[in-house]
């Protein structure tokens, strides 16, 4: 089994069409467990559905920080996916790509929601930090939050070696086999924090010229392979032994595909 911890299986519907039925495939396929993160309440409806056909994709709520402007002001609307979701994802603060500094505490207050929740109800929480990597830290803290991914992390080596020591888990993607500052991170982080992940459909665009598809993931690992002088097969399983430590005794997930899959087998 292979693990991709961060993905956006809902976007496949933006592909064009029979995207998704071939990502589909892939996934049964090369059995890909697919966390697949949203961006709102809309695209969590959808992903639920795609995780109707496919017990090895995961849905999970969240309100990325690119969306988080449009529903700070009516918080409550998403009381009802949250209670539902068995993880919470994709969350976070982006003061990277988002450069309009007018648009940060929407996105803080919206994240401030999601940590509360996480907190009350003992999920873990799938994140994103480009260019807010001490506030994002500071704030797993201060919300006491003891399950965290930190998704494709690109920041401060000091940072990064901050949260290593604070026990969180990253996921390392495409960047891998193209930047040296991500192959210093995958080699630095420790064995039993490494998950992986493509981001896909369109997070790999700017490396690979178009959509990922799932099967990427095997390239993933094997970048990260050679980054940390092993083999894919230690890779992979080593992910595989992480994300269970991780989430497999989660009572969110014991009823879930993604749940049974970690557990030894489909159901």
């Amino acid at each position: 089994m292979l693990i991709d911890a961060h993905s956006h299986v809902d976007r496949y519907d933006l592909v064009g069409e029979g995207a998704l039925e071939s990502a589909l495939g892939e996934i049964e396929q090369h059995e890909i467990l697919t966390i697949s993160n949203s961006m709102d309440l809309a695209s969590y409806e959808r992903n639920l559905a795609i995780g109707q056909k496919c017990d090895l994709v995961l849905p999970i709520f969240g309100v990325h920080p690119w969306n988080a402007p449009q529903v700070a002001d009516r918080l409550d609307d998403l009381r009802g996916a949250v209670e539902r979701s068995p993880m919470i994802g994709e969350i976070g603060l982006d003061h990277y790509c988002v450069e309009d500094t007018s648009l940060y505490p929407a996105q803080r207050r919206v994240f401030e929601y999601f940590l509360a929740a996480a907190r009350e109800q003992g999920k873990i929480v799938n994140l994103h930090t480009k260019g807010a990597e001490r506030t994002v830290l500071e704030l797993l803290d201060r919300y006491e939050i003891p399950r965290a991914i930190v998704h494709w992390y690109s920041g401060p080596l000091d940072i990064f070696r901050e949260m290593v020591a604070r026990g969180v888990y990253f996921t390392v993607g495409v960047e891998v086999l193209h930047s040296e500052h991500i192959r210093t991170i995958a080699r630095e982080i420790p064995p039993e924090r490494l998950l992986t992940e493509t981001d896909n459909p369109g997070g790999p665009k700017g490396f690979i010229g178009g959509p990922g598809m799932p099967a990427l993931l095997k390239e993933v690992i094997q970048g990260i392979a050679a980054v940390r002088k092993t083999t894919v097969a230690a890779i992979a399983e080593a992910v595989r032994s992480n994300l269970l430590e991780l989430a497999g005794d989660d009572p969110w997930l014991i009823d879930t595909g993604a749940g049974t899959w970690l557990r030894g087998g489909p159901r």
